[in-house]
């Protein structure tokens, strides 16, 4: 009884410790057309965010043709590396890579040809990238429309596009495991992004559907990251408002999602305590640049050790 007990004790005193390793929150995004690079801001508290580096780029973007890096999406493996994916064009049937150990030194920067086995693939956009531990693996997932395939939408987003989201595996970024289709609700989907709330995996998506205009959010659950997904909910996002970009963390009891208003050139914010009633937050978010050509595109949020944001302040 008393080695369970001190078991127990150690265990909560661990995840104490683990929770305050990670008390501050990093946005990567992008500005304009992406063409200069990944932006970073910082939050304590996830609503009230400022930029880093008065502004600047972090990485500017060297692979694809347009030389482009939306949509950065970064993810902590457990041996301490970062890793980013990010869309490095809007034609491209490859995605950019890039590591590094403290967001400010980086990899050489190297083109995944995740659809190169389709040639006639429209796109790879909104690339993310998640670690899945009990496998070991980095799961990379992105959309993308490869003509002549899902007839029975075709025509229902803007010009030719009618996208799914595809996904690869890997252990090492050297091999990585054949490209499959990942998400398929049956409609154009694009902008998928897992979000971990209250102990249960869930996927965020947007439906893309532009005839009938939908543009709006969606969840479903997500037991296990390689599916099978569970029923999709409601739209989540507001009612007219179209949207794109999601990402979203757990911050205490409630479930953020960040979304970008890009008709409306605005940031915006849901919060939920159980992914099933959700209130407009907006309003209590500070983004920095909002209103200027310089604002926020949408890109990820994570949770980091204050450290690391000590350093990228320092190194300012």
């Amino acid at each position: 009884m008393r080695r369970a007990l001190a078991a127990a004790l150690l265990a909560v005193a661990c995840a104490h410790t683990a929770a305050r390793a990670a008390d501050a929150y990093l946005f990567t995004y992008f500005i304009q057309n992406g063409e200069d690079g990944l932006h970073l801001a910082a939050s304590t508290d996830g609503y009230h965010w400022d930029k880093l580096g008065n502004g600047r780029s972090y990485l500017t973007p060297t692979v694809g043709a347009a030389r482009l890096m939306r949509d950065p999406c970064i993810v902590r493996g457990p041996d301490g590396i970062y890793h980013m994916v990010w869309t490095s064009g809007w034609k491209d049937q490859h995605i950019g890579y890039a590591s590094s150990t403290d967001l400010l030194h980086w990899s050489a920067q190297r083109a995944l040809p995740v659809m190169a086995h389709e040639p006639g693939t429209l796109n790879a956009w909104a690339p993310e990238i998640v670690y899945d531990a009990p496998r070991g693996e980095y799961l990379i997932f992105w959309s993308s429309t490869v003509p002549g395939r899902f007839a029975q939408t075709a025509g229902t987003s803007e010009d030719k596009y009618n996208h799914r989201i595809y996904a690869t595996t890997t252990k090492d970024f050297v091999t990585f495991t054949p490209t499959r289709l990942f998400y398929d609700p049956g409609f154009s989907v694009i902008d998928a992004t897992f979000v971990r709330a209250n102990g249960q995996q869930h996927l965020l998506v947007k439906d893309e559907t532009r005839h009938p205009p939908r543009k709006y959010l969606q969840v479903v659950a997500a037991p296990d990251p390689h599916g099978p997904f569970g029923k999709l909910s409601a739209p989540i996002s507001p009612p007219g408002v179209w949207v794109e970009g999601p990402t979203a963390i757990q911050i205490g009891a409630d479930t953020i999602v960040y979304y970008d208003a890009y008709i409306d050139k605005r940031y915006g914010a849901l919060r939920s305590r159980d992914l099933v009633h959700w209130e407009d937050v907006s309003q209590q978010m500070h983004f920095p640049d909002e209103g200027t050509p310089q604002r926020m595109r949408h890109g990820t949020v994570i949770a980091v050790p204050e450290a690391l944001l000590d350093r990228l302040r320092k190194a300012n």
